[in-house]
């Protein structure tokens, strides 16, 4: 049975690409920081094909990163799906709340980085090998034409020079890194205005996910498959 870890799995976009997971029969790993709430995630455990087991993990907490991964440490990951993150203050220039910042780099670039450090061997001893990484066509700098957003731009920027980087140093053990824009969705972020629902963005980024391989590698893709400028 393939498998796939999803950080962020509770809501939005992490619970449906749980949802589509399972449905197809993979063995999902659905990690979020409180299991308890995760109510959508407890109705997949009962009522799906695939195999799906929850996990308590705050992605900027280290030691618990490291936990399980050794706790995981025997199953292959096939596809390790770094989706958690945050967005932060909506300020624009002169507004800006430095006491802010760092945490927004936490969960968006330190996290999938340690996740990718920390599970490299469970990626590595699998059959798809691949590393997947949401982050947002607000992090390019060849499409940034509307300026602002200052901590969540540059935080988003900096995750995709991580995967550029992953690509690399991890091609020779046959891993293929990727960075997702998932559209703007509808979601507890993107909010009620936003123009894709998480099931159409989940959807195409799916079919992307199901065909990628190494020439992919270090790649950014948008959810329809097209390719995004750095």
């Amino acid at each position: 049975m393939a498998s796939v870890l999803i950080t962020g799995a509770n809501r939005g976009i992490g619970y449906e690409f749980a949802r589509s997971f399972a449905d197809d029969g993979w063995h999902v790993h659905a990690c979020c920081r409180n299991p308890d709430r995760a109510e959508g995630l407890k109705e997949l455990i009962e009522g799906t094909v695939g195999a799906v087991t929850l996990h308590k993990l705050d992605v900027t907490d280290g030691l618990k990163v490291a936990s399980l991964a050794r706790e995981l440490a025997d199953e292959p990951i096939d596809v390790l799906l770094n989706n958690a993150g945050v967005y932060g203050p909506r300020t624009g220039f002169g507004e800006t709340d430095y006491n802010e910042w760092l945490p927004v780099i936490a969960a968006n670039v330190l996290a999938p980085m340690r996740m990718a450090e920390r599970f490299v061997e469970h990626v590595a001893h699998s059959e798809r090998k691949l590393i997947v990484n949401i982050s947002s066509r607000m992090g390019s700098m060849g499409d940034n034409s509307g300026g602002g957003a200052y901590i969540y731009r540059s935080s988003k920027a900096a995750l995709n020079a991580v995967v550029k980087s992953l690509s690399v140093d991890l091609a020779p053990r046959g891993i293929t890194a990727v960075a997702f824009h998932p559209g703007w969705v509808k979601t507890d972020m993107g909010g009620e205005n936003a123009a894709v629902t998480a099931a159409e963005s989940v959807k195409g980024m799916r079919a992307v996910i199901d065909r990628l391989n190494t020439g992919d590698s270090g790649k950014f893709f948008n959810y329809d498959g097209s390719i995004l400028p750095w």
